[in-house]
């Protein structure tokens, strides 16, 4: 029987999210407090998109900015639309998109609204689960 991403992922739930117009210092406080790499960045309309904003996103925007961290929005440097899945795709198939485009993590979307996130991590957990349970 195929496992599916929402039996693996991450639920809306236990996310950090931001608005769009969060200052980047407001995100890696966040980030620093809830010990997460990543979060969600809130659609800003019902037809919107949701957006994602990692620690590489972000040092990679404070490079270019000389280090102002101030003058940055989440909505400046977010990866909107963020890459996302259904919550009824079989985890390989997720997998093999995640290693072919080179990302960690998928937002799970249903009806553009957001159910959770899957991570590599997430992945690897199943995978060590299904090693140590044979």
């Amino acid at each position: 029987m195929e496992v599916l991403v929402e039996k693996v992922m991450t639920p809306k739930e236990k996310l950090i999210m931001v608005t769009q117009m969060a200052t980047i210092r407001e995100v890696l406080t966040k980030m620093r407090e809830h010990s997460v790499r990543s979060v969600i960045v809130e659609k800003s309309t019902i037809n919107g998109a949701y957006g994602l904003l990692t620690f590489k996103n972000i040092l990679q925007a404070i490079v270019a900015e000389d280090g102002d961290i101030d003058l940055l929005n989440a909505y400046d440097i977010m990866a909107a639309p963020a890459i996302s899945v259904s919550r009824k795709l079989g985890v390989k198939y997720a997998s093999r998109m995640m290693v072919n485009s080179s990302i960690k993590r998928l937002l799970i979307i249903d009806d553009n609204e957001l159910q959770g996130i899957l991570t590599m991590s997430d992945i690897i957990g199943v995978l060590m689960d299904s090693v140590e349970n044979h």
